[in-house]
């Protein structure tokens, strides 16, 4: 069959036209699939975190775990404010320099009494506070002292005799030993925070209760999410197994870096244990005194703070 000139013309114009239409159907059909492939990925990514979870609480509650250590869950920051962080005075060792901190910005300075404030707000919490039969024995509840913008917090495990009868932490003999070793750091107790788990005595000094603790923690939690520290100091086990939610023996967690995780959303904060002044006490050994001041070494170093007669 013979075709005439503008019979061939328009028939490949027809072709043509298929071809490019089929093209724009192939690339529309690449497009939903790049799109499928993306919400394929993302659900895939959400199943992962979601066993991650599950795998993590079940590992917990195998461990002996019933609560979860966590605090409030605040994701957004005010619009235009400056976090708490931005444009903190740099944590200065006396040794290292021999001259007074410089003065801080009047941003700064704000932003410092805002979290004076906030803590003042929750010591007054702490001293109402009938959550376990604690608050019955208490002469004064001990909520915690020291710079509310520190870099560095001490946490122990609970208050003992002489903080109980002047509503300060850590001023008996433990105290005493935990002053020099902040001195020793180079560093003064108003340049750290110092806190417990627990904000009232024990009877007889006993160990803390997991009933107490779940009562009590989230004071603590409250604390360290205003203060935002750089590297937390967990004195003894309690501490640590508290803010660590795990059993490890304490001599197994010390000598590294761990990481404290506020809530789910948060930047995570180094920690560091340590054994408790008052194990030092009554187990005052070279080799004891020997690894707390390792253990304070690292945290020094975390700092970016020289390690005084070096």
């Amino acid at each position: 069959m013979r075709y005439s000139l503008w019979e061939v013309k328009s028939e490949k114009k027809v072709v043509s036209g298929e071809k490019r239409e089929e093209g724009a159907k192939s690339m529309v059909s690449g497009e939903k699939r790049e799109e499928s492939e993306k919400r394929l990925n993302t659900d895939s990514e959400w199943q992962r975190i979601i066993r991650t979870l599950i795998g993590q609480l079940e590992s917990d509650l195998f461990l002996g775990g019933r609560w979860l250590p966590i605090g409030r869950v605040e994701i957004a920051q005010t619009p235009g404010r400056p976090t708490a962080s931005t444009g903190r005075k740099k944590m200065t060792s006396t040794q290292k320099t021999g001259r007074e901190i410089p003065q801080i910005s009047s941003e700064q300075a704000k932003i410092i009494e805002e979290k004076r404030q906030r803590l003042t707000e929750i010591a007054e919490k702490v001293a109402q506070c009938q959550s376990c039969q604690l608050h019955s024995q208490r002469r004064n509840s001990v909520s915690g002292e020291g710079n509310p913008d520190a870099r560095l917090v001490f946490v122990g495990e609970a208050t003992g005799q002489n903080e109980d009868e002047q509503g300060r932490p850590f001023i008996g003999r433990a105290g005493k030993l935990l002053t020099k070793i902040i001195e020793a750091m180079g560093l003064k107790r108003e340049d750290v925070f110092i806190g417990n788990i627990l904000k009232c005595r024990p009877p007889n000094n006993r160990d803390p209760q997991a009933t107490e603790i779940a009562e009590c923690i989230n004071f603590l939690y409250e604390q360290l999410e205003v203060i935002e520290p750089e590297i937390i100091v967990a004195l003894g086990a309690h501490a640590a197994h508290t803010l660590l939610n795990t059993n490890t023996p304490i001599g197994q967690l010390r000598g590294r870096i761990h990481e404290y995780l506020p809530h789910p959303f948060a930047k995570p904060i180094k920690l560091v244990a340590t054994y408790h002044p008052a194990y030092l006490l009554r187990n005052y050994s070279k080799d004891n005194r020997l690894r707390v001041w390792e253990d304070m070494q690292k945290v020094l170093a975390e700092l970016g703070l020289a390690i005084p007669g070096r």
